[in-house]
């Protein structure tokens, strides 16, 4: 079975570049109507137009929408849902993207920072989740993706906010994904490891050694035992497939996404 997703909306946070932005082109391509969320409003336009170019290179005729909006508040997650459903009449795929990686030692993260980033990767996961169950449940299908990282399983020193809050998403994850997989939810994580991302080109930009970036990804690759960089693209071929009918005996899964680096499994 091929993973198309005709007839499925589905809404991305964090959709307007990265990952997220691959994940929304793929759900386009494969026939989803997308909703792409994120906070900067020059740059959703900008990736609208592209994830709309791709989906007419692929003679896809899905509608894509942006929405600007600051996720970490309850009544922003609550417009969006009801714009999103006011425009395609209803949400299939919701997938949980929004986060950057906020990292120190634990000594040095403020009140401030924990809550901030608590909000952000956490809240708006469960936010967003429980406004669009009862509709999934109604419907008897749904799919969640929660977009968390390797920490979240084996977290680093200095790894701090962002591992707890990663592992509080993969809690979150098992939870809706045992609450809700009579009702045909399948919710399910996909941890990031080494991903080509613009995180990842900022640290190359304030490398010092001069490199073009492509010998700064060889690099930094080495000691992976696949030896390079995984792409947003390959990211986002794992979340169509879960959110697809061909991921339909898959749930409350925690998949690493990382080439086989991690030991943890």
């Amino acid at each position: 079975m091929q993973a198309r997703l005709d007839g499925r909306n589905a809404i991305i946070t964090g959709g307007s570049a990265g990952i997220g932005k691959a994940i929304a082109k793929n759900f386009l391509t494969s026939g989803a109507n997308v909703a792409i969320v994120a906070r900067r409003r020059d740059v959703l336009d900008a990736a609208k137009a592209e994830i709309e170019a791709e989906g007419k290179k692929a003679g896809n005729i899905g509608k894509v929408i942006a929405l600007s909006a600051d996720i970490r508040r309850d009544d922003e997650c609550t417009g969006v849902i009801d714009n999103i459903i006011a425009e395609f009449g209803k949400i299939d795929v919701l997938v949980n993207n929004a986060g950057t990686s906020q990292r120190g030692a634990f000594l040095d993260v403020s009140d401030e920072v924990w809550q901030d980033d608590l909000d952000l990767k956490l809240f708006s996961a469960i936010r967003l989740s429980r406004l669009v169950i009862p509709g999934m449940r109604e419907r008897k299908w749904g799919r969640i993706i929660n977009v968390l990282n390797l920490g979240a399983k084996a977290p680093n020193a200095g790894g701090a906010p962002t591992a707890v809050s990663r592992a509080a998403g993969m809690a979150l994850t098992k939870v809706l994904a045992n609450e809700n997989a009579g009702f045909n939810i399948l919710v399910n994580g996909l941890l990031v490891g080494r991903i080509r991302s613009d995180q990842w080109e900022k640290r190359h930009a304030a490398d010092p050694r001069g490199l073009t970036l492509e010998e700064w990804y060889a690099d930094a690759a080495q000691g992976l035992n696949i030896g390079r960089f995984g792409t947003a693209e390959e990211f986002a071929n794992l979340a169509t497939f879960l959110a697809s009918d061909a991921g339909s005996y898959i749930n409350g899964t925690a998949i690493n996404v990382d080439g086989g680096s991690s030991p943890v499994v």
